[in-house]
């Protein structure tokens, strides 16, 4: 589960009702909900709650560094609130769903040295694809 509330609560972040409600939505295991799907969900916990302030505290959350956005294949962003822990993606090709995995080795050590261009690497986001149990299922 992640630890987005509490991380926002060390940091002295204002946890109004809204922002409250959209990081409790974040909270969780593999939770990569998009902006609409965090809105509807957090409609349920608190009605009164405004598209607008759902995606405004989105966008503060992603400029914290506390939430991460993630894009897969041209769908909508999906938000990651797993941003403090070092992590890649499982994305089914055929529904979308995301779960995050945990490779073990150094993906910047598999850039051989002629690859880089004179860049200095500081990080890679590798995505691996396939289909999931649902989906192989049909």
């Amino acid at each position: 589960m992640s630890d987005l509330l509490q991380r926002l609560r060390e940091r002295g972040w204002r946890l109004t009702a809204q922002r409250r409600v959209v990081a409790e939505v974040l909270d969780g295991d593999h939770v990569h909900y998009t902006a609409d799907e965090v809105h509807t969900r957090a409609t349920d916990r608190l009605p009164e709650i405004a598209r607008a302030t759902v995606y405004n505290t989105l966008s503060e959350l992603v400029t914290l560094g506390e939430v991460r956005e993630v894009s897969t294949d041209g769908r909508a962003k999906r938000y990651d609130p797993n941003a403090r822990h070092s992590h890649q993606h499982l994305v089914c090709s055929q529904c979308g769903t995301i779960r995050d995995v945990h490779p073990t080795g150094d993906p910047l050590a598999s850039l051989p040295d002629g690859e880089r261009y004179g860049f200095s690497v500081a990080g890679a986001t590798i995505t691996y694809r396939g289909l999931c149990p649902d989906c192989a299922a049909t």
